[in-house]
């Protein structure tokens, strides 16, 4: 039996997509929750209008454009390259304290409409190292939020222990993964569909889809 109402933070790429399509199937009713951070390409907020009205779900945008005023990275200065980290680094696409700040607006969201349940599609397995994706500080900020707010709230998952191969599978077992493929927009240049396939999110959503589609059909030919 589907339960509750949940709050999905999204973004409109393959993996809150692909998160969205998760809590249709696990709860009575889906809201979006969206952030406009300056980002480079405000294709990106269009893209995830676009979805969750073909979808059915409602969607709603917050001013976050005060991350901007804290710190430089890729993915809101054109000045800066999008580049992946090395010897430890951090890539230059990581925006300090973006999840953190997200996950507390969508709860505050949240309570606002009713819902208990919050979903992001933050992953251990293949992210980029970024802090704010470890499974760790999900748990560590649903226990702070609920402290800070008196409240019940739980943050799903999903993705959390599979790896982009994986992802797209899960997408396939929810019947989308065409939707997938041709509507989200991973790409750091804001392309939509397979995206530059030069860039380090193309790359790994790339990777992930061959070795899918290589087993999937390897599996058929069986």
């Amino acid at each position: 039996m589907r339960e509750e109402k949940a709050v999905v933070v999204f973004s409109g790429g393959q993996d809150s997509t692909t998160c969205l399509l998760w809590a249709l199937e696990q709860f009575k009713e889906v809201a979006t929750v969206t952030f406009d951070y300056g980002q480079r390409h405000h294709e990106e907020i269009e893209c995830a209008r676009e979805i969750a009205q073909e979808l059915g779900v409602s969607f709603h945008v917050l001013d976050m454009k005060l991350i901007n005023q804290l710190s430089a990275n890729a993915l809101t200065r054109e000045d800066i390259e999008v580049k992946a980290g090395k010897d430890g680094e951090l890539p230059s696409t990581f925006v300090p304290g973006r999840n953190h700040l997200f996950l507390s607006f969508a709860a505050v969201y949240a309570q606002a409409i009713g819902a208990r349940h919050i979903i992001t599609g933050v992953c251990e397995t293949d992210f980029s190292g970024y802090p704010d994706c470890r499974d760790s500080f999900v748990k560590s900020l649903n226990v702070t939020l609920n402290l800070a707010m008196d409240a019940q709230f739980v943050i799903h998952t999903p993705l959390m222990w599979l790896n982009k191969e994986e992802t797209w599978k899960l997408a396939d077992e929810l019947n989308a993964l065409d939707f997938v493929r041709e509507k989200t927009l991973t790409c750091y240049h804001g392309i939509r569909g397979n995206g530059c396939g030069e860039c380090p999110a193309c790359e790994l959503r790339k990777q992930g889809l061959n070795a899918y589609l290589d087993k999937k059909e390897g599996g058929k030919a069986k």
